[in-house]
């Protein structure tokens, strides 16, 4: 049975095993980003020879809990998440990205990921082109744009945000105090 389960994944586009071989024999623990609309989990993960073990994880929907009240599919909150997964993987020095089966896109919240895990102390090889400038990780695009909205399309677009008691212009004072609230908490 355990022949069949590659060959099934690999046609159904689940697992590039060419890709992941040439990871593995990197020998170091892989980071993998998984994103959703609403979420996105970052784990590090060490293979050994009965499997694949988790050291270390991290979701946007745990920001909540360090007083995050923006929306957690976003590139700020992909940054705090990198960051909570370093700050809670002490033992992990360094560690390679695994994109999976996502594409490879610049600036993206795989990226922003990326940085926050790299801001916390763990080294990941990455280019600084393909790493979200500081204004985006911060949310200031996020700002911007709801700065040029009327009152009542701000409420319609930002509505969770607001409801959580965050004014969308003030997003990037929400990112700082996260960002502490991680670093006392963990």
């Amino acid at each position: 049975m355990s022949e069949r389960v590659p060959k099934r994944r690999r046609r159904e586009k689940k697992t590039d095993y060419k890709q992941r071989l040439g990871l593995l024999k990197s020998g170091k623990p892989r980071l993998v980003v998984r994103k959703s609309l609403g979420n996105t989990k970052t784990q590090i993960i060490q293979w050994n020879k009965d499997g694949d073990t988790v050291l270390s994880h991290a979701e946007a929907k745990e920001l909540k809990g360090y007083g995050w009240k923006g929306h957690t599919g976003n590139i700020p909150s992909a940054y705090l998440t990198g960051y909570l997964l370093g700050k809670r993987a002490e033992e992990v020095e360094e560690c390679i990205l695994d994109l999976g089966l996502h594409k490879n896109t610049k600036e993206s919240r795989i990226y922003a990921a990326v940085k926050g895990l790299i801001d916390s102390g763990v080294d990941v090889p990455a280019g600084e082109e393909v790493i979200p400038s500081e204004d985006r990780i911060k949310g200031l695009h996020i700002e911007e744009y709801a700065s040029q909205m009327d009152p009542d399309q701000k409420k319609e677009h930002f509505s969770n945000m607001i409801d959580n008691g965050l004014d969308p212009e003030k997003l990037s004072e929400n990112f700082d105090k996260v960002l502490e609230n991680i670093d006392e908490g963990e």
